[in-house]
Order: structure tokens, then C-alpha cells, then sequence
């Protein structure tokens, strides 16, 4: 069972949603996750800036915000693993393909992947730690056909 959905909460016809879906499921057979839910959410810089005022205390815009619900021991859901939400600011995502001069697919690939890689416990606070997940990043990327 895979319950893995991809929302648009903006007011924009985003093309790149179809391509979401699709990297979605990439990951989840990436890490052989068979009984899997989670969800991509892209909304504006308004929203992710309340979300990250709210969540994190800082009263900013950021790119993506992963809330994993798997950090909370006390969800328990039968051999299903509920990872959690992955919020994604589709200005960021705009800006930062301009800035990196990459398609807005490839950064929101970028930006997804990320989010579930914290979903999946990685973090890059400490050097090594980051070595290794973005090392896993580009590989899953690279693998997706959407590397630098």
C-alpha cells in the first residue's frame, strides 16, 4: 500500500506536478518502501513563511520544511510507515532555478528529494552527516535523470 500524494495549494497550473507524481514513487522504490505514506505540498512564500514562523520560529520564507512524523515514536500505524509532509515554496523553487540556471523541474526533484530524505531520518547539521546525505541526493537524482 502507498498512499503518496502531491498537492498544489498555489493558484499556478504547475506542469511539473505530473513529474512530482512520478519522482514520488521513484523514491519510495529507491528505498524499497512497499507500505508508505506522505506528501508533497507546494504552496506560496506567504504559506511556507507562516509554516516556518509557526513550526520553527523563524519568521522567513525557506525553499522546503519536512515534518516527519517517524520522529514521533508514538505514531504506530501497522507495518505502515507514515513519513510525514514535505512543503515546498513554489517562488523559491522559481528563484533558485533562475539563480542556478536549471529547469523549475529539475529544482523541484531537488527540493522533494531533499524533504524526503529528512522524512527518512537524514539530516546535515554536522559536516559528515551532510556529506552523506547529499552525496545520497545526487545519486537519487542522478538516477531520476534530473542531475546537475
Amino acid at each position: 500500500m502507498r498512499e503518496i500524494e502531491v498537492f498544489n495549494e498555489t493558484n499556478e497550473d504547475l506542469e511539473e506536478i505530473k513529474e512530482l507524481n512520478k519522482l514520488t514513487l521513484f523514491l519510495a522504490d529507491y528505498f524499497n518502501l512497499e507500505n508508505v505514506i506522505y506528501n508533497v505540498i507546494i504552496v506560496d512564500n506567504n504559506k511556507i513563511r507562516q509554516i516556518n514562523k509557526d513550526y520553527r520560529n523563524i519568521d522567513k520564507e525557506t525553499d522546503v520544511i519536512s515534518f516527519a512524523l517517524e520522529d514521533d515514536k508514538t505514531i504506530i500505524n501497522n507495518n505502515v510507515r507514515v513519513l510525514g509532509d514535505i512543503y515546498i515554496s513554489i517562488d523559491k523553487a522559481k528563484s533558485q532555478s533562475l539563480e542556478y540556471s536549471h529547469s523549475l523541474k529539475r529544482e523541484l526533484c531537488f527540493l522533494t528529494t531533499h524533504g524526503f530524505l529528512h522524512l527518512m531520518g537524514y539530516d546535515h547539521i554536522k559536516i559528515e552527516d551532510e556529506k552523506v546525505m547529499f552525496k545520497l541526493q545526487d545519486e537519487i537524482l542522478e538516477k531520476y535523470g534530473v542531475g546537475r
